[in-house]
């Protein structure tokens, strides 16, 4: 332990199996993020482990090491978590990580471990909360604003809700953010309060400020912008949410 200076939180970000290549290596199996993840959490003043797919009752032991959980974005959720059939544009393909990643939030929900989801992360959080997602947005908004083009990330306003704990990390005025999703929360789950919305409606943002933890889902990818606020706050309750056996020795 490093005495005498503050020590940064430690910041779990799931990760996801892919195909890939590198080197002189043909395509093959590998645990992949978007190195902006971590660099986000560092930036915010947290230090990133990365958590690649899983037994799902290893979740406990794996938060037990962390201050605070990130849940990325990727793939749908499997329409089967939530018992609706599949929209014909709905892509769930990753039931291993279905399984890890809600098991992590499970974890981290009992164990009063602070939660970021970002994208599918905030999707997930609703489903592991009994909610269900709108499988495809277009139908119920009738553009394609929140999609973002080819291999890009497109760009909207959202604007946080007076009164919420995201209002008063952001404010209450419009701020555009990044984004690429085709899927948002439907019904809301239990004990989840919408904080944020764009202005076509769509839910942007959920949190729980009644377990006394830090639990927030955003729809964006702050991790794409410069905006580094949602982050710290994050990691600021990660450092504030710290056991006293693992707070800096002065």
């Amino acid at each position: 332990m490093t005495h005498g200076i503050a020590q940064r939180p430690v910041i779990g970000i799931s990760t996801y199996r892919t195909t890939a290549a590198w080197g002189r290596f043909d395509r093959r199996l590998a645990v992949m993020l978007p190195e902006r993840y971590p660099a986000l959490v560092r930036d915010s003043g947290g230090v990133a482990v990365l958590l690649p797919p899983d037994a799902p009752e290893h979740a406990p032991a794996a938060l037990a090491r962390l201050d605070g959980l990130v849940i990325a974005g990727g793939e749908d959720v499997d329409p089967l978590l939530y018992d609706e059939p599949a929209h014909p544009r709905t892509e769930a393909d990753a039931p291993e990580r279905d399984a890890w990643e809600a098991a992590l939030l499970r974890a981290a929900l009992a164990g009063g471990v602070p939660v970021l989801g970002i994208c599918r992360g905030m999707q997930l959080l609703n489903v592991v909360r009994g909610g269900s997602l709108i499988q495809h947005l277009p139908d119920v908004v009738h553009h394609e604003g929140h999609a973002g083009g080819e291999g890009s990330y497109g760009r909207h306003a959202v604007r946080a809700l007076a009164g919420t704990g995201l209002g008063g990390v952001l404010g209450t005025e419009s701020v555009v953010v990044p984004t690429s999703h085709h899927q948002a929360v439907d019904r809301l789950g239990e004990g989840l309060t919408v904080c944020a919305r764009a202005e076509d409606g769509t839910v942007e943002a959920v949190e729980d400020t009644a377990g006394g933890a830090f639990v927030l889902g955003v729809q964006w990818h702050p991790e794409q912008g410069e905006d580094l606020r949602v982050m710290q706050a994050l990691v600021g309750a990660a450092a504030a949410a710290r056991t006293p056996e693992l707070q800096p020795v002065g």
